[in-house]
């Protein structure tokens, strides 16, 4: 997936100082194929805000919880399909929409919490 080259690039040093993890580790995560860094014409690695935010919820799992990096990669691929379901959801919702059927449900966000309607709560 490519990457938007407007949004914030950050060097693995400067990435590696700001949420204290060795560049080793960094690069550890990369071969795991737990982050996917772009990188420039010279190879150096660049970590875009997006990046940044999936280092966190890796180091969220690992410092925090204690799960080893087998467990991030399941729950990572769990989180992303999980994302892409709700993807698929929100566009034929809008497909069922734009075919004149009205009153369609609309599934729940990524969150977890139901989405208010005009009339208030849904019932799921």
């Amino acid at each position: 997936m490519a990457k938007d080259p407007r949004m914030g690039a950050y060097m693995i040093g400067v990435v590696s100082m700001r949420y204290g993890v060795h560049p080793q580790t960094l690069r550890l995560y990369e071969r795991e194929g737990l982050l996917a860094p772009s990188r420039t014409e010279g190879k150096t690695r660049l970590y875009s805000d997006e990046d940044l935010e999936r280092l966190e919820f890796i180091l969220n799992l690992t410092r925090d919880l204690g799960v080893n990096l087998a467990g991030v990669e399941v729950v990572l691929g769990l989180r992303d399909r999980l994302n892409h379901l709700q993807e698929d959801l929100e566009r034929l919702a809008q497909v069922l929409e734009a075919a004149g059927l009205k009153d369609v449900p609309r599934p729940i966000s990524s969150t977890g919490l139901v989405k208010l309607t005009t009339h208030g709560l849904r019932k799921r």
